[in-house]
């Protein structure tokens, strides 16, 4: 599985979206998107079509439009914007839950390419399943409070607002790590 840039630029703007809402701010316009974050604005609304017609973000039409999540981040996991963006996890049609086909080796149940990458779809299914955009939006905000970044989309809130400097410690069971130079690793 490689995720595309259209996968890359869909989940960029779901976080940024979060973000938005987090900080208070109800509706972005597309263009405020791109300059986040350094992308092509017409190839951004293309995929915003795409995110609003699956139901992952509404808009609002007029002169103070714009996007916001059309359900709430906890409910939209990583996985869920990956498939509907890239299409099937698997590396191999073989061991797709989704677009499975057969493939082309005599004996299936028996083949040693397979099993691996199946174990290969299941690794990265449950990574990918097991972070919500609300996780992801929430580290993020972390780190630039921590760090003194100013928030996106924010109208007056400093960066080190009423969570900032907050201790960010190890939790397996929730996979959000701080490694020692401080930077996490989702």
């Amino acid at each position: 599985m490689k995720l595309s840039k259209k996968g890359e630029y869909a989940l960029r703007a779901l976080i940024d979206l979060g973000i938005a809402a987090e900080v208070g701010r109800p509706l972005v316009q597309v263009s405020e998107l791109a300059d986040n974050e350094k992308l092509p604005t017409k190839f951004l609304e293309q995929i915003m079509q795409r995110l609003k017609a699956t139901g992952f973000i509404e808009s609002e039409r007029g002169k103070y439009g714009g996007y916001r999540l059309a359900r709430p981040a906890s409910k939209i996991l990583v996985g869920q914007v990956v498939r509907l963006i890239d299409g099937p996890l698997a590396p191999i049609g073989c061991v797709s839950q989704t677009a499975y086909r057969r493939c082309s080796c005599p004996d299936e149940t028996h083949c040693g390419l397979r099993m691996v990458m199946l174990d290969v779809r299941n690794a990265i299914s449950n990574i990918l399943d097991r972070y919500s955009l609300a996780e992801v939006v929430e580290v993020t905000l972390r780190k630039m409070r921590r760090d003194g970044v100013p928030l996106p989309f924010a109208r007056s809130e400093p960066a080190a607002g009423k969570h900032g400097g907050a201790p960010f410690r190890h939790h397996p069971e929730e996979g959000l790590i701080e490694n020692l130079t401080g930077d996490y690793a989702i």
